[in-house]
C-alpha cells in the first residue's frame, strides 16, 4: 500500500474514531430539556471531563470536551447538543472573549458533593431543590441535625437548607395544625432528636445547628436555601442569645423583651426585622412579602439583573437563564422586603416597581450564600399535603434553572476580580 494511501485510511479511521472535539449544549429556546443539561455537565465533571460554561451565551451554554458516553447520555435524557470542531470552538471562545461582548468562558473544574438537609420521613416531592436533583439525575447525600452536629459538613461542597424552620417553633403551623397528625409526629420527632444530641430545647439545638452552618459557609461552604429556610435561619442567628418561642413551642414563655435583644450583626443577609411574637400568626417576621402585597397571580413576574460577565462571574452564573423574566411562586416565605436586605448583600431578581425581592447572593468569609424566596417555580401556591410537581411537563423552567445553577457554581474556577 503506498503512504499517501496509508496516511488517508488513517485520516478516515481517525474520523470515525473521533468525529468531533467537542459537545456544545446550547442553553437557549432551541434547548429541549433545560433541566437535564446541568445533569449532563454535572456527569461529565464526575467522569473527568473538562466542562465550560459559557456565560451569557445563548443562555449560558455549556461546551464540554467530546465522548461517545456524554453524546450517548445527551440523546438518552433528551438533552439537545451538537458536535462542533475545535475550529468552531475556538471561534466561539473568541466571540465570547470578546471585549465588545457581556460573555464570558468558566471552567468547571470537579462536580461538588451535595449535601441536603432533610428531616425524617422527607420525600424528594416535599422540596423543589431535592425535586430537581432527582430529575437532573444529581446525586445528593441527605443529613439533618445529628450530622451536623458531629462536624460533618466539612465533607460537603455544597449544603442546600430543605424549607426549614431553624427557630424551633415548627413552622408556626400550630394554629391550623396543632392537632394532625403528622404536625404531631414531627414535634416528637423534634424533641427526641434534641434530647439525643443533648440539649433540653429543640430551638436551642437549632442554634446550635445554624451556628454550625454559618461556620461552615465561613470556612469556604456554598449554602443555598428556599422558603422559609432563608429568614428564618437568619433569625436564628440573630436570636442566640434570647428566646422567641412561646411555650407551645418549646414550653415555657418567649422573652418579652427579644425584638430589643436580637443582634443583627450576626445574620448573614436580613437586618433590623421585626418579629411576629404572636405563636398563632403564621408568619416569622417583617422580611416576608404576604399574599395582598403581592397581588393578582396574573401579575406576579420578577425580573433577573444584568451582571457584567467578565467583572462579576459570580451574580452572572447564578442569573443564568433563557428569558429575564420569570413567573413568581409563594411559599412561607416568598420574597424579601428590600430595605431589610444587608447592603453587601447582592440582588439577583426582584418584582420591578415594588419593594419585593426575590432572590439574592453575599460572602460570609470565605464562602458563599444563596435565598431564593418560593416554595416551587411551577406550583404557584404549593399547599401541605399537594401532589408532587412532575418535572416532565416542565423541562425548560426557568425557575428552576435558578436552583441549578447554584449547583454547578460550586464547581466553576475561581477567578480574580478585573478590579
Amino acid at each position: 500500500m503506498k503512504i499517501t494511501q496509508i496516511i488517508s485510511a488513517l485520516i478516515l479511521i481517525s474520523s470515525f474514531s473521533f468525529p468531533q472535539e467537542k459537545i456544545f449544549i446550547p442553553m437557549d429556546l432551541s434547548q429541549t430539556d433545560h433541566l437535564k443539561a446541568y445533569g449532563i455537565t454535572y456527569h461529565a465533571l464526575e467522569k473527568g471531563y473538562k466542562a465550560d460554561w459559557l456565560l451569557n451565551y445563548r443562555g449560558g451554554s455549556f461546551l464540554i470536551d467530546y465522548s461517545n458516553e456524554i453524546a450517548t447520555e445527551c440523546l438518552v435524557e433528551g438533552v439537545y447538543s451538537e458536535n462542533i470542531s475545535l475550529a468552531e470552538a475556538s471561534a466561539m471562545y473568541a466571540e465570547i472573549q470578546s471585549e465588545d461582548n457581556n460573555m464570558d468562558v468558566v471552567r468547571l473544574e470537579k462536580a461538588p458533593k451535595i449535601g441536603v438537609y432533610v428531616p425524617p420521613g422527607f420525600q424528594p416531592w416535599d422540596d423543589a431543590v431535592t425535586l430537581v436533583l432527582e430529575y437532573a439525575k444529581v446525586p445528593y447525600e441527605k443529613i439533618w441535625n445529628d450530622e451536623i452536629l458531629r462536624g460533618d459538613l466539612s465533607k460537603y461542597d455544597w449544603l442546600h437548607l430543605h424549607h426549614e424552620d431553624f427557630t424551633g417553633q415548627y413552622g408556626k403551623f400550630y394554629a391550623s395544625f396543632s392537632n394532625a397528625q403528622w404536625y404531631i409526629d414531627q414535634q416528637i420527632a423534634y424533641e427526641n432528636n434534641a434530647k439525643k444530641n443533648g440539649f433540653k430545647k429543640v430551638s436551642e439545638m437549632m442554634k446550635e445547628v445554624t451556628r454550625t452552618i454559618k461556620s461552615y459557609v465561613g470556612q469556604g461552604g456554598f449554602l443555598f436555601a428556599m422558603c422559609s429556610a432563608t429568614d428564618s435561619y437568619d433569625i436564628a442567628l440573630a436570636a442566640e442569645n434570647v428566646d422567641i418561642c412561646a411555650q407551645m413551642y418549646d414550653g415555657d414563655p418567649a422573652d418579652p423583651q427579644a425584638q430589643s435583644k436580637l443582634d443583627y450583626s450576626k445574620t448573614l443577609a436580613f437586618t433590623n426585622f421585626k418579629l411576629e411574637m404572636n405563636p398563632y400568626v403564621y408568619e416569622y417576621s417583617d422580611i416576608d412579602i404576604q399574599p395582598i402585597e403581592v397581588g393578582n397571580m396574573e401579575n406576579d413576574y420578577f425580573t433577573l439583573f444584568e451582571f457584567s460577565a467578565k467583572y462579576d462571574p459570580v451574580p452572572t452564573m447564578l442569573t443564568q437563564n433563557h428569558v429575564n423574566v420569570i413567573r413568581g411562586f409563594m411559599g412561607q416565605t416568598t420574597m424579601f422586603r428590600k430595605n431589610l436586605i444587608k447592603n453587601s448583600v447582592t440582588i439577583l431578581a426582584e418584582r420591578q416597581g415594588t419593594d419585593q425581592v426575590k432572590y439574592i447572593h453575599g460572602n460570609f468569609g470565605r464562602g458563599f450564600f444563596t435565598f431564593y424566596g418560593g416554595h416551587d417555580p411551577e406550583d404557584y401556591q404549593h399547599a401541605v399535603g399537594d401532589p408532587p410537581t412532575d418535572l416532565n411537563l416542565y423541562k425548560n423552567s426557568p425557575g428552576y434553572r435558578l436552583i441549578l445553577n447554584n449547583i454547578l457554581f460550586p464547581a466553576a474556577t475561581k477567578k480574580k476580580q478585573k478590579t
